[in-house]
């Protein structure tokens, strides 16, 4: 809930509430069909946040008088539908018998007749009219999702209303949407600016229709790289444009439909970009490349998500189309000339949109100076691999941090890859193309941005894939007197996924890790999956895969696992995943002592034989809070030619909640490494027990720990010089087990305790680099020669 206020007719603010991540009320206009009014209806503009369509069915709209007296009522107008994240849902309200313009066709219509001056306009999740008349008791009514006081009003959010409503004047959030839970200061009067869903303007017919603009064929006087500006934010924002020119560049007809358009005539301002994305909502357009057109309508910043960067955008369009056939104009060359090394300005973490661009010092200032515009580069090599969305990675810069089998090393907070370029095909023709794979020859096509990723060029002509025949590695078969222990994120599997499913990992155990003694396994499901019920083994899900470990040429495992308590551990709910050890029992053994479950800590005992477990399998302090939502470690104690091996199995919280790399916010925050780091320090208090116990304990901590080897995560985990990362063991060029925007990165680690000296590490490549996936994780293995590590 968002509304907030003061108590009616004093001057003391009630305290904030939230303000609302899902729609916001943007526009307010109570003048319609009055005196000078051009417009004849009354509306109410609702806007959508988040990344995902919103439900409204069941939410209304109501208004209140501005001063209510005792025997003022709510007046309520039932809502349908949803509004789409960046998008407007218009509601239109009374009619007067002023003004000349209608409305654009409303998503939902009522017959409220709004003051033009002074009013309360209130969101409200149900369709039952409101009784509270001051603010204090509408902050208070949690079926409030916002709340607009205008005028006078003395219902409204923090310490006052928005001010200059009047017969010709909305009140209107600005273009970034705004919501501090103060109206005085989050709305502001102007030019009334009705958008419906379709992104249709008043007179805009269809939304992309035949309309002249306003019945001329003689250019505006705005220009395409006018709207664009110096910053991230046009100067346009919220304003109706008129008959701007441009060429057209590019045409989607699916998602997010519109088109791009670019002044052929560029000014000298190498931070104003020429090009500009013309949105018609769920209209198809009926342009084509090469028509030039002038195009009238509103200019708004689009953010796709919460954190991201805006896209500018001319909504609500009418396009007069002038001559077809025409020229397009030159495309800005993508490589490492043209973007720079340098990824971002820093704004301390705040937000850099009203930062001037330096394009010549900044890849994400160069990439927005030419957002829209026509781009280009030439023989790029794959850095990630075709997703489900037939959408790929390239890199513009060959030579940057490049991974022997093709990718591109992420291996610094400070020094992200520049040269990543997310690629689609306009006609949804993407190649299926693997890491380390070309494009050759010339791919062009107008640079967009996306909730996912950041820049994306939208392909108007594609380079030919060359492939380049990656293949998955298969690691040798450890010794005799070596050890193998590998590590596993299975990517939430249970019994109920398809056989395929089972059989593609069993071989990645079987046949690529061939065979180890020891798999830790994550992201192992309960018995039925997400069904949300209370089940909590594991016993089918392990068998299904064992059967199919043993199909493929592996040996018959056991398992051990402490089931955890119901929906604590994070993960999909219901699915209850945990780490599960798989072991060969010809090579290994395990000793089970029985007396750990979800909330009992296993922990160190010294012997004269050396540390041993009091509970096998067992879990790291389960009940601390650093554990809280998130998969708990386990720990087993393992006999090896009559060596103990402890062995510590983890899955960390994910980085879900961090802000991109392309965020509006830098530098980013990264909120979530805080419980990483809580739990790294459990897990290093742990190892530090063992070696107080015997400091020759060989211990080898492995797993899913959603962090790079250069974060605080890693630093916290070795404090003390406890454990060996073996990650950095490797060249820099193979440092990596996952695939995310182009970056080869770490997630995945194996660590190890001073006493294991003599060891073989590897990376096993089989699912990251490539679009058919069994996981989106690789795993790794480490063979121990226990010989070797005794005589040290």
């Amino acid at each position: 809930m968002s509304a907030a206020g003061a108590l009616a007719f004093t001057a003391i603010p009630a305290a904030f509430a939230t303000p609302s991540t899902t729609v916001v009320i943007s526009e307010v206009y109570g003048g319609g069909g009055n005196s000078g009014a051009t417009l004849t209806r009354d509306f109410v503009e609702l806007a959508g946040l988040g990344s995902a369509a919103y439900d409204l069915s069941g939410y209304s709209v109501q208004y209140l008088p501005g001063s209510p007296s005792s025997s003022s009522q709510w007046q309520v107008t039932a809502l349908s539908g949803s509004v789409a994240p960046g998008a407007n849902y218009l509601v239109a309200e009374g009619a007067g018998s002023g003004g000349t313009t209608a409305l654009p066709t409303a998503d939902a219509t009522g017959s409220v007749a709004m003051s033009a001056t002074s009013g309360t306009i209130a969101l409200v999740s149900g369709t039952t009219a409101l009784t509270c008349k001051t603010a204090a008791d509408c902050a208070a009514d949690t079926s409030v999702v916002d709340l607009v006081g205008y005028g006078s009003a003395v219902v409204r959010e923090g310490t006052g209303p928005a001010t200059g409503a009047s017969n010709t004047a909305s009140v209107a959030r600005s273009a970034a949407l705004t919501d501090t839970d103060d109206n005085a200061t989050d709305l502001t009067s102007g030019t009334p600016a009705p958008v419906n869903s379709a992104g249709q303007v008043p007179d805009s017919g269809d939304g992309d229709g035949d309309g002249d603009g306003g019945g001329s064929t003689d250019p505006g006087t705005v220009r395409v790289h006018d709207i664009q500006g110096t910053t991230r934010l046009s100067p346009y924002a919220g304003q109706t444009v008129t008959r701007v020119p441009g060429v057209v560049t590019g045409v989607r007809t699916a998602g997010s439909k519109g088109y791009w358009i670019q002044d052929p005539t560029a000014d000298t301002d190498a931070r104003t970009s020429e090009g500009v994305f013309v949105y018609t909502g769920s209209a198809a357009p009926t342009v084509a490349v090469g028509d030039s057109v002038l195009v009238t309508g509103k200019v708004t910043e689009y953010y796709p998500s919460s954190t991201s960067q805006s896209v500018t955008e001319i909504t609500g369009p009418t396009v007069t189309v002038l001559s077809s056939g025409n020229t397009l104009p030159d495309a800005v060359t993508l490589d490492a000339t043209t973007v720079p090394d340098a990824y971002t300005p820093d704004a301390a973490g705040g937000s850099i949109d009203s930062l001037a661009l330096e394009p010549t010092t900044y890849a994400l200032d160069f990439y927005e100076s030419v957002e829209g515009m026509r781009t280009t580069f030439t023989d790029a090599r794959v850095v990630g691999a075709t997703d489900d969305y037939d959408e790929l990675w390239v890199t513009v810069k060959p030579d940057e941090n490049a991974t022997t089998r093709g990718g591109t090393v992420y291996s610094s907070y400070d020094q992200p890859n520049t040269g990543r370029v997310k690629v689609a095909s306009l006609d949804t023709t993407s190649p299926v193309a693997n890491v380390g794979d070309e494009l050759s020859g010339t791919t062009t096509g107008p640079l967009d941005y996306s909730t996912y990723g950041g820049y994306i060029l939208q392909a108007t002509q594609l380079g030919t894939l060359v492939d380049n025949g990656l293949k998955q590695e298969v690691t040798r078969r450890q010794k005799g007197d070596e050890l193998a222990v590998a590590t596993y994120n299975v990517e939430n599997l249970d019994a109920l996924d398809d056989q395929e499913k089972f059989d593609r990992l069993a071989a990645g155990v079987a046949v690529n890790l061939n065979s180890p003694d020891v798999v830790a396994l994550e992201e192992i499901q309960d018995d039925n999956g997400a069904t949300n019920d209370g089940t909590l083994t594991s016993e089918a899900t392990l068998t299904k895969f064992t059967d199919a470990i043993r199909a493929a040429g592996g040996p018959r495992y056991s398992w051990r696992y402490v089931s955890p308590e119901n929906n604590q551990d994070g993960g999909e709910p219901g699915g209850n995943i945990r780490q599960v050890f798989l072991f060969n029992p010809k090579r290994v053994s395990f000793a089970d002592r029985a007396g750990g479950d979800a909330t009992t800590a296993t922990s160190v005992v010294k012997t004269r034989k050396g540390a041993q477990l009091t509970y096998s399998p067992g879990r790291i302090n389960p009940t601390s809070d650093a554990w809280d939502n998130s998969r708990k470690p386990l720990v087993g104690e393992f006999l090896f030619h009559g060596e103990s091996v402890f062995v510590i199995a983890n899955h960390f919280t994910s980085k879900g909640g961090d802000q991109p790399l392309h965020s509006r916010y830098q530098q980013p925050a990264r909120s979530s490494e805080t419980q990483r780091a809580a739990q790294a320090a459990e897990v290093n208090t742990f190892v530090k027990s063992l070696l107080t116990a015997d400091k020759n304990a060989k211990a080898v901590v492995l797993g899913d720990l959603n962090d790079f080897e250069f974060s605080q995560t890693v630093t916290t985990l070795t404090d003390g010089k406890v454990l060996t990362p073996l990650i950095t063991t490797l060249p820099a060029a193979e440092r990596y087990t996952y695939v995310y925007d182009g970056n080869s990165q770490t997630l995945d680690h194996t660590l190890t305790t001073p006493a294991i000296t003599a060891f073989d590490y590897d990376v096993v490549h089989i699912n990251a680099e490539f679009s058919d996936q069994a996981s989106d994780h690789d795993p790794q293995i480490v063979r121990i020669d226990v010989n070797r590590c005794r005589k040290h």
